[in-house]
């Protein structure tokens, strides 16, 4: 995006909900609103109280950038709900990103190298994960996936790995097994990298969740389509 533009994040896919933003004059803040799973009380008013401290009109939002997941199904329907509806009113741009990229460039920002593992709790004993790269960048090396937390760490036997995310976090026990394992903190996916992936992406017709499980699929809610 060449000129100047306020941008505001979404993210729920997690137990926490947090927004940020991104003002035209290069102001970037991110707040963490809740952290049980209260997203729909949450979301809205911490949208208000963000914008109204920055001074910002809600028609003045340029783009919306929200994590589509993978995640918790109703914290995602919450977010992208809100982020379509937010969209429309506000007829500015619509972007997607997932929780996975975004724990990703939230560990390169820190300094993070070699191989890194995200993870985020998908309850049921599960977590969805992607591994990355980030040797040179931000790589990633396999495709979003479901799995218990037990079966893949026993895939990540050979060489250092470092893991990361809330599912890290909680099955923090299966991965402590691995012989050069490291863990990076990040519970919630950082809306600021979302900010900083939104600026660069062009922007989409429709947000499609990304469940991952058949059981969250089969409940999938339309999503918005802008119009011309």
């Amino acid at each position: 995006m060449g000129d100047a533009v306020n941008i505001l994040a979404i993210e729920t896919a997690t137990t926490a909900c947090a927004i940020g933003l991104w003002t035209s004059s290069g102001e970037r803040l991110a707040v963490v609103l809740d952290q049980d799973r209260r997203h729909t009380e949450s979301l809205m008013p911490g949208v208000r109280d963000l914008l109204a401290s920055a001074e910002i009109a809600a028609r003045d939002i340029d783009r919306v950038v929200v994590d589509r997941g993978p995640g918790l199904y109703t914290g995602l329907r919450v977010g992208i709900a809100t982020a379509v509806g937010f969209a429309l009113a506000a007829n500015c741009d619509l972007v997607g990103v997932t929780s996975l990229e975004l724990l990703a460039a939230g560990a390169h920002r820190a300094g993070v190298r070699g191989r890194l593992l995200c993870a985020v709790d998908g309850r049921r004993g599960e977590i969805f994960h992607q591994s990355f790269n980030l040797d040179g960048g931000v790589r990633s090396t396999s495709e979003p996936a479901v799995a218990r937390a037990s079966d893949v760490a026993g895939r990540w036997s050979a060489g250092p790995v470092t893991v990361t995310g809330d599912g890290a976090s909680r099955y923090e026990a299966e991965f402590r097994v691995l012989a050069a394992v490291a863990f990076f903190d990040q519970r919630v996916p950082p809306v600021i990298e979302a900010l900083e992936l939104a600026a660069t992406r062009e922007p989409t017709a429709v947000i499609t969740p990304l469940y991952l499980r058949e059981a969250d699929a089969v409940a999938n809610f339309s999503t918005r389509e802008r119009s011309s």
